[in-house]
């Protein structure tokens, strides 16, 4: 849990970890707080950066073939040979192989993104939280069923010391270093191709 009393501990790639909750395209049809394409570009690209950043990734789903369906197509090819771990239980933290999973990354510092934000992210962000762990939650790769529920659902992780941001900017802290060899892949991965033109043109013309 963050401390306000110790430094902040920035994240790594050693220290995070990504669990990606019931990005399901039954539960898609749903999303009112922001368009769908929206935040599947933002999942997709957070999947993206984490995998190029080598952080481990835990996928699940929630009853898959009985009511919300499979995760999103983007998604599932953002992540290939990664398996999708589905289940019952609301709180992933309630499912032994869930929550084998995400301990067995053997990381201090979860990102959580889910579907809905104040359940699916929620949910499992508080019980890190419980459990001694650093919870942060990205919410943009998030999405909810009414304003109402982004915003309570939001108060509601500050209010328990998860760390609210956006995916961008978690990938970004992840990288730390520009001059990382994977800085380039990341900068595509969450689609910033711009951000590399000056430096492009300065090697273009010798500058």
């Amino acid at each position: 849990m963050f401390d306000r009393d110790r430094p902040y501990e920035p994240l790594t790639s050693e220290n995070a970890g990504l669990v990606l909750v019931d990005h399901q395209l039954g539960l898609m049809t749903g999303v009112r707080d922001m368009f769908p394409s929206d935040l599947k570009h933002n999942v997709v690209g957070l999947a993206k950066a984490a995998r190029v950043l080598k952080l481990p990734i835990v996928v699940t789903t929630t009853a898959r073939d009985t009511l919300w369906g499979p995760t999103f197509p983007e998604l599932v090819e953002a992540l290939p040979g990664t398996e999708i771990l589905d289940r019952g239980s609301v709180n992933i933290f309630d499912d032994e192989r869930t929550a084998q999973a995400i301990e067995a990354m053997g990381r201090t510092k979860l990102i959580f993104a889910g579907l809905s934000v104040e359940v699916c992210a929620a949910f499992p962000a508080l019980t890190a939280i419980s459990n001694g762990l650093d919870a942060y939650v990205a919410v943009d790769a998030c999405g909810t069923y009414s304003d109402t529920k982004r915003q309570l659902g939001i108060a509601r992780l500050m209010q328990a010391g998860v760390i609210v941001s956006d995916y961008a900017t978690l990938m970004m802290e992840v990288m730390k270093d520009n001059t990382r060899p994977e800085a380039a892949d990341v900068y595509d991965a969450i689609d910033m191709d711009w951000a590399k033109l000056v430096g492009q043109l300065a090697h273009a013309f010798g500058k």
